[in-house]
């Protein structure tokens, strides 16, 4: 079955005058169909929402489409018989249903060459990442090539049938993989004990370990030699470990007090935060996008590290449009004393800018780290940021100055939660200056830190090479960052910074 003909099982669902609005669109672009009770219906693509009729979703709409579609759970969900697709529905106090989501569901071949030489390793691999990025479309091409390329005993646990689809038959996409279905959400982690147990499984493979139960399961399932593979909730390592429900997936943290010796020795604090046990997963996978992922080989050594407060070397891997995977090293080394970052008077941290939001969406924020390429992450500790990004209406709030009680980090304030907002702050935090490519950018950095290095060795002041208005306000910013002090000179075209040293300045 091609992917536009299960498109139509859904499609055909819907009151008739939807259907018509909706063969006329492109289907392999469908996302998802809302119904609201009182409000006009809509398509959502992926780079657009179309509305299918002008006249409101009715009682009668509703009904039509639950009666084509299968008894839903206890967590709201149904689906359509042997497809992917889920359909979750709103209820209200009554608990009758006034609102349908209906949500196309594709099996997609091909997607784990990106991770395909972790899977054949027989280590548990656990993957995070933000709603619809795609984890569960990769769990189950991971069933089908475990179970068909590599004829292992596998079983799916599938709690909202999300992974092989509903109904008494598995969705082929799963291969010859069987599948567990969970009659409720809360008994997850009692099938994935049973599955062990009474199905002989060489790999088990679960969506969404989400309770301290899923966890204490997850467990028992790794030290029985059975490889597990899952998702959890969570988008990075460090978003993880500060969960105390799931921490247990990676280790666990605990808090020891070290004698006087030991402190000194590591150049810490008597207090200090450790590993408490080996992880349950060791390989962890980072989902920044469907085609690029952050692999963390080594969980215990990455758990480690970020106990320590550094970033953890991992793997960036990327697939290309035309199928090429790119592999490079995550984290940098440290850096030089002369940085154009505001971040250069941090000795102790390298790797990644870690920057924790006060009051700011953590998703925009993140959607605008992606977009802009930054090497920066959001950090979960205050004691461990960078730099705090707040909303300038919170900046006399008492959260705010508790906050920054705990950290040196400088605060950047935004005037309200959106992109743009937050891309403007990130372009001057970072010295991003819009129109300026690579070469140019590398070339202006260099020669604003040569000329900082010889106004500080040799005392005297260096004039730079004249530029435009926006490159000269991103070299003030580089110099400023090191208590110099810089003139702007001449007229334009010819107008260049002067940089004075120490003696010269004030």
């Amino acid at each position: 079955m091609s992917p536009t003909e299960d498109v139509h099982h859904l499609v055909a669902t819907l009151p008739v005058a939807l259907q018509a609005t909706l063969h006329k669109l492109p289907l392999d672009q469908l996302l998802e169909v809302v119904m609201d009770l009182g409000r006009p219906p809509e398509a959502r693509f992926i780079d657009k929402v179309v509305r299918l009729n002008e006249r409101p979703v009715s009682h009668e709409d509703l009904s039509h489409v639950l009666a084509l579609v299968g008894e839903f759970t206890a967590d709201n969900r149904a689906g359509i018989e042997r497809t992917l697709h889920r359909i979750s529905c709103i209820r209200n106090r009554k608990g009758q249903v006034v609102g349908l989501t209906l949500r196309v569901g594709r099996a997609i071949f091909g997607t784990i060459e990106l991770l395909r030489d972790l899977i054949v390793t027989g280590q548990n691999l656990l993957i995070l990442g933000r709603p619809g990025v795609g984890k569960t479309t990769k769990l189950r091409e991971m069933a089908r090539v475990l179970a068909d390329d590599f004829h292992k005993r596998v079983i799916v646990i599938d709690t909202s049938n999300e992974i092989a689809g509903d109904g008494d038959i598995p969705h082929p996409g799963i291969g010859s993989a069987r599948r567990m279905q969970v009659p409720r959400p809360d008994r997850q982690h009692a099938v994935m004990i049973e599955a062990v147990e009474n199905h002989m499984p060489e790999a088990i493979i679960v969506d969404e370990i989400g309770t301290e139960a899923e966890a204490a399961a997850a467990r028992t399932i790794a030290e029985r030699g059975v490889q597990l593979i899952g998702t959890a909730h969570g988008n990075t390592l460090e978003n993880l470990i500060m969960n105390p429900i799931l921490s247990d997936l990676v280790g666990g943290v605990q808090t020891v007090t070290l004698s006087d010796e030991e402190a000194r020795r590591r150049g810490t604090t008597k207090t200090v935060n450790e590993r408490k046990a080996p992880p349950t997963f060791d390989i962890l996978v980072e989902m920044m996008d469907r085609h690029e992922v952050i692999v963390h080989k080594d969980v215990a050594a990455a758990v480690d590290t970020l106990l320590r407060g550094y970033q953890p070397r991992g793997e960036r891997r990327e697939q290309s449009a035309n199928g090429q995977i790119h592999v490079a090293e995550t984290a940098v080394e440290p850096a030089p004393a002369l940085t154009p970052s505001p971040f250069a008077e941090r000795p102790a941290y390298t790797g990644p800018v870690r920057i924790y939001p006060h009051g700011v969406s953590r998703d925009l924020l993140e959607r605008v780290i992606r977009d802009l390429n930054l090497d920066a992450r959001i950090s979960g500790k205050v004691e461990q940021a960078d730099m705090i990004v707040a909303l300038r209406s919170r900046a006399e709030d008492h959260g705010l100055k508790r906050v920054a009680k705990l950290t040196e980090a400088p605060q950047y304030l935004v005037k309200r939660n959106t992109s743009a907002e937050i891309r403007r702050l990130l372009h001057k935090a970072f010295n991003i200056v819009q129109g300026m490519d690579e070469e140019e950018a590398r070339e202006v950095v260099e020669e604003t830190e040569a000329a900082i290095r010889r106004a500080l060795e040799e005392g005297v002041k260096v004039a730079l090479a004249p530029r435009r208005p926006a490159l000269r306000k991103m070299q003030h910013r580089i110099i400023s960052g090191h208590s110099l002090v810089a003139e702007s000179v001449g007229r334009e075209p010819e107008r260049h910074l002067v940089i004075y040293p120490h003696e010269e300045t004030g």
